[in-house]
C-alpha cells in the first residue's frame, strides 16, 4: 500500500482481506469502493455491522445465528419438531431454508470432525444433539453433511452416536445434480449417483 493511504486506509484493507473470499488485492478494491461511496456504502455498512455485533447471537438450542434466542426457526411451531437436520454450519443451514424443502428444526455442529486439525467430538455439538434426540420425541436426524473425508467421518460417528436415541439417522441423497449432464460429472459423484440410484 502506498505511504499516503494512511493508516486508518490500511487497517480498513488488512481487515477486509481477512473475510472469505477476498484477498488483498480484492480488500484494495472493496476499500476504494466503499471510500468512494461513502453516503451510500460506507456509512450504511458500519451500522449494519455495529448492529449485527451487538444483536446477533447464538440460539442456545440448535447453535443458529439470530436477534433472537432461541431463533425464529426453533420458535416456529409451524416446523416439524421430530425432525432435526444436522448441518456443518450457519451457512449450510442458509442454504437449506433457501431450497425451502425442509420443514423441520436444526442442529448446526459448528464444524466437522478432523485428527488433521485436531477437531474432536468436544469441540462440536455432539453433545447437545444426542441430548435433543433423546426421548422418543424425535422421530429422524438428517444427516446434511458435505461429501468430504471429513463429512463422511463425521456422519458415521453421530450414526453410532446416535442408535441409542431410537430416532432413525439418515444422510442426504449423493448424486446427479438437477441439470447435471453426466459428461461435466466427475467419477465420484457419478459412481455415487448410481449406488444411490431408486426406481423411476
Amino acid at each position: 500500500m502506498a505511504a499516503s493511504a494512511g493508516p486508518e486506509i490500511e487497517r480498513l484493507i488488512a481487515l477486509l482481506s481477512k473475510l472469505p473470499g477476498l484477498g488483498p488485492r480484492s480488500a484494495r478494491r472493496a476499500t476504494l469502493a466503499l471510500l468512494k461511496r461513502r453516503d451510500q456504502l460506507l456509512g450504511p455498512l458500519a451500522d449494519a455491522l455495529a448492529a449485527a455485533r451487538d444483536r446477533v447471537k447464538t440460539c442456545g438450542v440448535c447453535g443458529a445465528l439470530d436477534t433472537t434466542d432461541p431463533c425464529a426457526v426453533c420458535n416456529d411451531q409451524s416446523r416439524d419438531q421430530t425432525l432435526i437436520c444436522v448441518v456443518e454450519d450457519v451457512g449450510a443451514l442458509w442454504a437449506m431454508e433457501r431450497a425451502g424443502a425442509f420443514r423441520g428444526r436444526y442442529h448446526v455442529l459448528g464444524g466437522l470432525l478432523s485428527a488433521l486439525d485436531g477437531v474432536g467430538p468436544e469441540a462440536l455439538r455432539v453433545r447437545e444433539l444426542v441430548q435433543r434426540s433423546t426421548g422418543g420425541s424425535v422421530r429422524e436426524v438428517i444427516l446434511a453433511l458435505p461429501a468430504t473425508v471429513d463429512g463422511q467421518t463425521t456422519a458415521h460417528y453421530l450414526a453410532e452416536r446416535l442408535i441409542p436415541s431410537g430416532a432413525a439417522v439418515t444422510s442426504l441423497a449423493r448424486g446427479v445434480p438437477v441439470g447435471g449432464d453426466l459428461d461435466w460429472l466427475d467419477d465420484g459423484t457419478i459412481a455415487q449417483a448410481l449406488r444411490a440410484r431408486r426406481p423411476a
